[in-house]
């Protein structure tokens, strides 16, 4: 894949670093914002989360919008969590929303679970072949993460999603033409479809919703299903809406529960 590595020297004092990619997966260029922590020995299999982001996003939105790269580094600087890279890709920009699925054309699915990862291990030299893979998301990317997270069990150490879209269907919610999604969408599934499938090898999982949110009812809903079946998981609610002020406030319990996890 040709890659391009851009930063400058006010992102650089932050952490922040930009990739645009030539995506095998999609035949076309892609973007990733990136955060590597400062002020902390960076040593080889260092973990890499990766942070998807929901409808009319992109891979600036969770720098943007809810400063998770001032977060996370403020962890770090606690002793709160280990240190850790963070990646935060495009959707791939089909449309309003791709739904991190594989479309007629063009693979999302592989863009983030197969590229992705090579690019970072690419370019990041302390990410390795041992490095720890987190997955997370909000919204949209929430679908994302979750379906990706039980999809492939044996990639992801953890994973996590905020305020999720539940299955496919639910992103007739967002966008705005979403015939069109589901004309090119080859895989319209639900989160729980996977999780049952893989439900003796998937790795732990969390996820939260607000308690205003328009998805809490699904969100509920797929907290039901797992405990119908044993299947175990995290699942909490908070006051809070379909929002950055949710999701900026909460990515705090992923990174944590990730932290946690590193030692399982």
């Amino acid at each position: 894949m040709e890659t391009q590595f851009f930063t400058t020297r006010i992102a650089e004092l932050v952490g922040l670093h930009w990739i645009t990619v030539k995506s095998n997966a999609l035949q076309k260029r892609a973007d990733i914002s990136v955060f590597v922590p400062k002020g902390v020995s960076l040593e080889p299999g260092l973990p890499l989360v990766i942070l998807l982001h929901g409808v009319y996003g992109s891979h600036w939105a969770w720098t943007a919008y809810g400063q998770v790269h001032e977060t996370a580094q403020q962890l770090i600087d606690r002793g709160e969590i280990a240190p850790m890279i963070l990646a935060m890709p495009s959707d791939g920009l089909f449309g309003d929303g791709s739904a991190y699925v594989p479309h007629q054309q063009e693979n999302y699915e592989s863009w983030i679970v197969e590229d992705v990862v090579q690019v970072m291990r690419e370019q990041f030299p302390v990410l390795t072949a041992e490095s720890p893979l987190f997955i997370t998301g909000l919204s949209m990317g929430g679908f994302g993460a979750l379906r990706l997270g039980a999809k492939y069990p044996g990639l992801f150490r953890a994973f996590s999603g905020l305020s999720s879209i539940t299955h496919f269907e639910q992103l007739q919610l967002f966008v705005a033409d979403f015939p069109a999604l589901q004309s090119a969408a080859l895989e319209q599934d639900g989160v729980f479809d996977w999780l049952q499938k893989n439900r003796e090898k998937i790795a732990p999982f969390r996820f939260d919703c607000g308690s205003e949110d328009l998805l809490i009812e699904y969100n509920r809903r797929l907290h039901q299903d797992l405990t119908a079946l044993n299947i175990p998981h995290q699942y909490e609610e908070f006051p809070g809406g379909h929002s950055w002020e949710y999701w900026q406030t909460h990515i705090v319990k992923t990174l944590l529960f990730f932290n946690a996890c590193l030692n399982r």
